[in-house]
């Protein structure tokens, strides 16, 4: 599904996907028609601007994911500011494309979304790394009536050491030995007990317990 309130840019880069083999299910030029027709269409991706009228692109994926967890969100923004990049990831994003951007690098992104990578323009992965590193290190907050940390079995953690190095699903499988679709498996089990909803929060998980430092 692709949102963006300029017509011939949205028209532009569904023709584009579509021509490349995706499927568009559905088009959007705001932000409350965002959220109302990808509750209907269920997309697996949704390329998503942030400069919506009617609602920011920010809350139109948080939207979307309260209702469908399992869509991931590619935002393509004209914007490279860190803050808009961060608020993104924040609100669930898994990756986050410039405008600048060529149409090959719109389409692998898209493929790589799909398969849950979390893609980014070059120069914002480090950025939202390190941000995700310095929440890491602060202190969490006091909550005494949280249930036990759930236990993870040991290919679980494995895989999740791998996640949090930025291996993507097909790396992962390689160096394990196992197939795509278990890694897939094993990471939404992992999502499932930790009660989180995508990879980029997976990775910040494994940061604050320090499973990417180790060998």
């Amino acid at each position: 599904m692709v949102v963006d309130d300029h017509p011939m840019w949205r028209d532009a880069v569904a023709r584009d996907l579509g021509e490349a083999g995706f499927d568009i299910v559905a088009t959007a030029g705001d932000g409350p028609q965002a959220v109302r027709r990808a509750k209907a269409a269920a997309p697996d991706v949704l390329v998503l601007d942030l400069n919506l009228p009617g609602l920011p692109g920010v809350q139109v994926c948080k939207d979307v994911l309260a209702e469908r967890p399992e869509t991931r969100v590619l935002v393509l923004s004209a914007s490279g500011e860190h803050a808009d990049v961060l608020e993104a990831v924040k609100s669930g994003a898994t990756g986050y494309l410039v405008k600048s951007a060529s149409t090959a690098d719109l389409v692998d992104a898209v493929r790589r979304t799909a398969h849950g990578d979390a893609v980014f323009t070059p120069g914002l992965a480090g950025l939202v790394l390190g941000e995700y590193r310095r929440l890491a290190t602060e202190p969490p907050p006091a909550t005494p009536d949280d249930p036990a940390v759930p236990q993870l079995t040991e290919r679980e953690t494995e895989v999740l050491r791998l996640v949090a190095k930025g291996l993507s699903y097909k790396q992962i499988a390689e160096r394990l030995v196992i197939s795509h679709r278990t890694v897939q498996n094993h990471v939404q089990n992992t999502l499932g007990k930790l009660q989180l909803h995508n990879r980029v929060e997976l990775v910040r998980y494994a940061i604050e317990r320090g499973l990417d430092d180790e060998d």
